[in-house]
């Protein structure tokens, strides 16, 4: 579409200021340093235009040039002579030549604005590019999810095949399920649009193969999809069945990547949390030798030394370490293994009442829990870091626990609702009817933490002798009631497959199949995620052991060291560079934010936040106990 199209288009739904940037902007869209982005733009689910959107990048640009050209010349004109001078002699030196050649004398007001208008330009270049970068980004994450979620939809294919709709209702049906097949379902769902308004599937296929961003595992299924569509049901049944297999085994090995991957970022995220504590326990120690170390420096928030600096700069450090590794393990996770999401209840008192089984729930009841809790901590007198460190803990570590029973069940569940379908599968290929089946099975087998959701099924089966919606209804029900991923995703499979009219028999026999690799691959999973859980902890209370016995047999050391007097020691020592309360407050601070680190890092890699707020909470818990036992505190 071009670009006056997509003026005459939006103009009715834009707002002034994108009408505004829209005729100041527009025209870049049209430059050939944008070919990629509008590339990338076309891979991503970005609502609004392309032309609109690069507007926006560069009018954001132009108020990035502002603020940084602004704020660079502000902070030129407030240096100190001396400072300007060595920035000035520093450049001379290190470009070749300019050292011999003689340089004019420039005012500071000159310096000042050439330096902001060279900064503020970068900062508009680095904006532009950001916005490109961006559309870049999501396009990756969108094809990192088509690729994780295919295999998964394309089993539910082959399942739907053997009923008697045509490709359309099939894609339909996976598009309708985006909470189980997350950016492939919103592929066939734009397919699908896209075949409403062209009149034709094949030519949506198309359209949605061109445009996608997984270019070597979506894009060719859909050719193939619309080629053996058109050769009937048996073509794409035999496709469907092989292209699932293949898929399969693709996956597998992305897996296996993903782990040598999470290998690497473990090695990492050790090495990158044990420095900090180690520079900061140098620096300390080094500051009895370099007096200029505890040298204080005005700035805006009062003055401040740098080895201060060093000591809360190295904890924030921790802190951006940890979440950013937390964030990389959820990414690697596989979406369909990324642990359940809850939904908190919109009434009040179901919120209230459901706090001991729905942690989304939990985490509204405890948020005041936390805030009283610091509140009186605060009354008590106690220092400002640990009301804020204890009322984390006794708001965190509540949810957490929530989640963790509510997971425990989940996996019981999981576990038995496999037993479940293979005892239904047994009675099925006997030749009884499905709700026959489920009726003995819920009779004559012990299912555990599932028995009251099968019995709920039965009756509802059981309801009338006409299979089709209203058996499709009580396997939803089931879903539903079980509520895990992996029921989603199975016995999910087996509700549309009998909606479509699928034979009973052969949907079990693929659901067979499903349910046991997918839950071998959970149990794979959990195993080997629960490495990076005790490397998570091991790291944890490797640093508070070195914290505490720094604190305990070197810190009183080097204090008395510095209190030796210069004519007798012959050196210069700074008698004020120890102090070991001072020093013990800030060991603490960099210990406490390790153990957030740590504890984001296990709870990301054993089951998600959930799990984060409680092993961060336990390991913030475990620090405040033993400094505190040890009179650090």
């Amino acid at each position: 579409m071009d670009r006056s199209a997509n003026a005459t288009q939006a103009t009715p739904t834009l707002s002034v200021l994108d009408r505004a940037l829209y005729a100041l902007f527009s025209r870049h869209a049209d430059a050939s340093r944008h070919d990629a982005d509008r590339k990338h733009y076309r891979a991503t689910d970005v609502t609004t235009s392309f032309d609109v959107y690069l507007s926006r990048a560069y009018g954001l640009s132009w108020l990035a040039f502002a603020v940084v050209s602004g704020w660079t010349f502000v902070v030129v004109v407030a240096l100190p002579d001396a400072t300007l001078a060595a920035a000035a002699d520093f450049l001379r030196r290190g470009i070749p030549g300019l050292e011999t050649v003689g340089v004019p004398a420039v005012s500071r007001g000159g310096v000042a604005a050439a330096a902001g208008l060279a900064v503020g330009l970068a900062a508009k270049r680095a904006t532009v590019a950001l916005g490109g970068q961006y559309l870049k980004w999501t396009a990756s994450a969108r094809r990192s999810n088509i690729e994780a979620t295919l295999p998964g939809a394309v089993r539910y294919l082959h399942a739907l095949s053997s009923g008697s709709e045509d490709g359309a209702a099939m894609l339909r049906k996976v598009a309708d399920r985006e909470e189980a097949y997350g950016e492939t379902a919103v592929a066939f769902r734009k397919a699908l649009n896209k075949a409403t308004l062209t009149g034709s599937l094949a030519e949506g296929l198309r359209i949605v193969a061109r445009d996608t961003p997984s270019r070597n595992a979506l894009a060719p299924f859909l050719v193939k999809f619309r080629e053996h569509a058109e050769q009937g049901p048996d073509a794409l049944a035999q496709y469907l069945r092989m292209e699932s297999r293949m898929l399969s085994n693709r996956q597998s090995r992305s897996r296996d990547q993903a782990s040598d991957f999470l290998e690497l970022l473990a090695e990492t995220f050790v090495v990158l949390l044990v420095l900090p504590a180690l520079l900061v326990i140098v620096v300390t120690v080094m500051s009895v030798l370099a007096p200029g170390l505890s040298a204080e420096t005005a700035t805006p928030v009062g003055p401040i030394s740098a080895r201060a600096m060093l000591v809360y700069g190295s904890a924030g450090f921790i802190l951006v370490v940890g979440a950013g590794a937390a964030l990389v393990v959820a990414a690697l996770r596989p979406p369909d293994q990324s642990g359940r999401t809850y939904r908190r209840p919109g009434d009040p008192l179901a919120t209230l009442a459901s706090t001991l089984r729905n942690p989304a729930s939990a985490l509204v009841v405890f948020a005041p829990v936390g805030l009283l809790v610091g509140g009186a901590l605060r009354a008590l007198g106690y220092h400002p870091a640990n009301v804020v460190l204890l009322g984390y803990v006794a708001f965190a570590l509540p949810v957490g626990l929530v989640a963790l029973r509510r997971a425990n069940i989940d996996d019981a569940k999981d576990r038995e609702i496999k037993d479940f379908v293979h005892a239904v599968s047994g009675h099925v290929s006997l030749g009884r009817p499905f709700s026959a089946a489920v009726e003995r099975v819920a009779r004559d087998v012990d299912l555990g933490a599932l028995n009251d959701d099968v019995a709920d099924l039965a009756f509802n089966a059981n309801l009338t002798t006409r299979g089709g919606d209203l058996q499709a209804s009580a396997l939803s029900q089931f879903v539903s009631r079980v509520g895990t991923p992996l029921a989603d995703q199975t016995v999910g499979l087996v509700t549309g497959a009998l909606d479509a009219g699928g034979d009973a028999e052969a949907v079990f026999e693929t659901l067979q199949v499903e349910i046991g690799q997918l839950y071998h691959q959970k149990k794979a999973l959990r195993s080997n995620m629960l490495v990076y859980v005790a490397v998570g902890w091991t790291t944890a209370l490797l640093v508070v052991g070195i914290m505490v016995a720094v604190n305990g047999y070197v810190l009183d050391s080097f204090a008395q060291l510095s209190s030796i007097s210069t004519a007798d020691a012959g050196i210069a020592l700074d008698a004020d560079a120890v102090q070991p309360a001072r020093d013990r407050r800030r060991f603490y601070v960099v210990t406490q934010a390790t153990m957030l680190a740590c504890g984001w890092f296990a709870g990301y890699a054993s089951r998600g936040r959930y799990e984060a707020l409680l092993h961060s909470a336990a390991l913030v818990g475990v620090a405040y106990f033993v400094f505190a036992g040890v009179g650090m505190v």
